[in-house]
């Protein structure tokens, strides 16, 4: 309970200044934390369906009164694209739901795709006061971040960023993904002339091959990107930077400065034996077939092998993504093999929840030795040895140590690896002045993310190796206002 005696205990005055507001808005804080409406378990992993169904506009309203509108929001200290939380709750809770969603837009590029799938239990929703002071459930920013981006698309009265006048200054974008999604947005909006260059066919990146519709649906990416093209981005597809054409061909014509978000879609592997076998798959092929390529879909000739034993390596949401796909194309048993505890598993705990729920098996402590085939050369079998936790390595994490003599088979059929990705080297072999890493992400400058090539700035999972979304987002804006900087500079140079 809050009394006088915490506020005269407190030495920093804006706090107690907060908590004075509190104890008179002490009515919001009994009210309970609504839970996102969902299919049932039972249904839900036999469909592609998104899982969570959104809030309605009464329970938006009932969720935004718990926003006690703090006097330092340190809830949005743990937003990496600075969001004014409270500014956007209180037009959801005066009923403003199109405001709510400008307010997002001022910058967030992907509100409705941040809303589903940022971990915001560890990051603005664990700076909640709720969670900081009063030991209680967060405010369901996340949850409230989805409404408002839906309420705005459903309304067909989607809202454009104002714009600045056009300076004519070509800037390039390389990767369709989230930081270079953010990185264009922000850029266009200062009036520059703002072109990505996407490898593939579609627009969206790892939004579109790498998460599974039932997390994010297709057309939720596809509106964010139609909002862009109105703002002024353009957008050129089937364009590989390196091939199509190089970075100085591209100054050649014009371009002032780049930013490189082009992601790490190379799959790292295990290095076992028995790991070339059919039916063996990286997460990023298999979800590629299905997410953007329409395997799981009638009418389409993309060949994918829906087993009926799946085994999927690895305990990240890229794991979890690949196992709840694997149970919807049809498999009676669909496992998770992860060689730490289920405790350590870095996945979103609500990925977790939601996968066991849908009858997932997790196999903790436990590690792939060893594959075996068929007599057609199918994955048939694989050898697990079990684990145990050792002393922390330099990940903080316990180290997991094998025990000897604790080897069992399992009956598979389908085997999906994923156990880390790292960065394509196409675009930097191309680029033999481009330093990298040992792991082959790209060396920046932290503070403004230039890389050893002026002019030329990277961001999210290439140069992070992977990350969320929205940290990914967080690398393009910063990226975007160091280059912004560096043109001005460029520009009175010349």
């Amino acid at each position: 309970m809050i009394t006088p005696d915490i506020i005269s205990s407190e030495r920093n005055q804006p706090w107690r200044e907060e908590i004075r507001k509190t104890i008179k808005q002490a009515d919001r804080t009994k009210i309970e934390r609504l839970h996102m409406p969902e299919q049932s378990a039972n249904i839900r992993n036999r469909n592609i369906l998104e899982v969570n169904i959104g809030l309605t506009s009464e329970m938006a309203l009932s969720e935004a009164k718990r926003c006690l509108d703090c006097v330092n929001p340190t809830c949005i200290n743990g937003c990496p694209v600075n969001i004014n939380i409270p500014k956007f709750i209180k037009k959801i809770e005066a009923k403003d739901f199109l405001g709510a969603a400008k307010v997002l837009k001022e910058t967030n590029t992907l509100p409705a795709v941040c809303g589903r799938v940022c971990p915001q239990e560890v990051q603005c929703e664990s700076q909640c006061f709720y969670t900081l002071k009063l030991n209680k459930p967060a405010v369901s920013i996340g949850n409230l971040e989805r409404f408002a981006a839906d309420f705005e698309r459903n309304s067909g009265s989607v809202s454009i960023p104002e714009v600045e006048k056009s300076n004519g200054i070509k800037l390039g974008i390389i990767g369709s993904g989230p930081a270079g999604l953010a990185a264009a947005a922000d850029l266009t909006k200062w009036g520059y002339d703002v072109t990505v260059f996407e490898a593939l066919h579609e627009i969206g990146g790892v939004l579109k091959y790498g998460i599974p519709e039932f997390r994010l649906p297709n057309i939720i990416v596809d509106v964010e990107i139609e909002t862009l093209r109105k703002l002024g981005v353009k957008f050129e597809t089937n364009f590989l930077v390196g091939r199509t054409a190089t970075l100085e061909q591209l100054r050649n014509i014009g371009y002032k400065a780049f930013f490189i978000g082009c992601g790490a879609g190379l799959p790292n592997f295990m290095n076992i034996p028995g790991e070339n076998f059919v039916g063996i798959f990286s997460s990023n092929e298999y979800l590629t077939r299905i997410n953007l390529m329409g395997a799981s879909r009638e009418g389409f000739d993309t060949p994918v092998l829906s087993g009926k034993n799946v085994a999927v390596i690895g305990g990240g949401n890229t794991a979890m993504d690949s196992v709840r796909t694997a149970k919807r194309l049809g498999a009676e048993r669909a496992m998770i093999i992860y060689r730490r505890s289920l405790e350590e598993m870095p996945a979103r705990k609500e990925e977790i929840k939601h996968a066991m729920e849908e009858g997932i098996e997790f196999l903790c402590l436990q590690n792939p030795t060893e594959y075996f085939a068929d007599e057609n050369g199918r994955v048939s079998k694989v050898k697990v040895q079990k684990m145990e936790l050792g002393d922390a390595d330099s990940s903080g994490r316990r180290k997991p140590v094998p025990i000897e003599g604790s080897e069992y088979i399992i009956d598979v059929d389908t085997v999906i690896v994923s156990v880390g990705v790292s960065p394509n080297p196409l675009l930097s072999k191309s680029l033999p002045e481009l330093k990298t890493t040992r792991w082959g992400t790209l060396v920046v400058d932290e503070n403004t993310l230039e890389t050893s090539i002026p002019g030329v700035f990277a961001g999210g999972d290439i140069v992070r190796g992977g990350a969320t979304v929205i940290l990914a987002m967080g690398d393009g804006r910063k990226a975007a206002s160091a280059m912004n900087e560096y043109v001005k500079q460029y520009v009175k140079e010349i």
